[in-house]
């Protein structure tokens, strides 16, 4: 008598068991969708990872006017040209700036301007900044002898508000004494 493959299930296996061909046709797909999700995911980081190798913003210091201040206190209106060497634009919300002059702070300040330094392109941003009573007496007293014509300043600074978080600059160079300070060593 022949045995016949029966096709009702077996006392041997649990119930609810998935046959062999079934199971491994499910391994299947899901090492495909694994498969997928990880080249996407490879696709995101890579996207990420050429946000984070930007070139860094090239910042130069454009101008330097006098504003109202208080007291003993003195502002200047600080004129940046922004320069994105990048091919995707950068949006701002805000940016703080400290401006060093012959290696001494000198002034800081803060704006709430928010805008758009095009891809490839350049923006001239304007911040208030502030200087102190002490910091203008350390540079007059740094001129004793007579003002140069020519002061060395390293800015340093951060546009806010970018998808990053921020975008940080410094810079250094050497300007013309601003007239305010010119007519304090005289």
């Amino acid at each position: 008598m022949a045995h016949t493959p029966s096709t009702a299930p077996s006392d041997h296996a649990p119930t609810g068991a998935t046959p062999p061909g079934t199971r491994r046709a499910a391994l299947g797909q899901l090492s495909r969708l694994a498969g997928l999700v990880t080249v996407g995911g490879l696709t995101a980081l890579s996207g990420c990872a050429s946000l984070l190798q930007r070139e860094p913003v090239r910042v130069y210091l454009v101008g330097l006017e006098p504003l109202a201040g208080e007291g003993l206190e003195l502002r200047m209106a600080l004129k940046l040209r922004v320069t994105n060497p990048n091919d995707n634009a950068i949006a701002f919300d805000g940016l703080s700036v400290t401006l060093d002059l012959q290696g001494s702070r000198f002034a800081s300040g803060v704006s709430n301007e928010r805008g758009t330094v095009p891809r490839f392109g350049d923006a001239v941003i304007t911040v208030p900044v502030s200087i102190s009573a002490l910091a203008l007496l350390r540079q007059a007293m740094g001129v004793a002898g007579g003002p140069p014509e020519r002061v060395s300043y390293t800015l340093h600074g951060r546009l806010a508000g970018t998808a990053l978080g921020g975008v940080g600059f410094s810079t250094s160079g050497d300007m013309p004494l601003p007239k305010g300070l010119a007519a304090l060593g005289r």
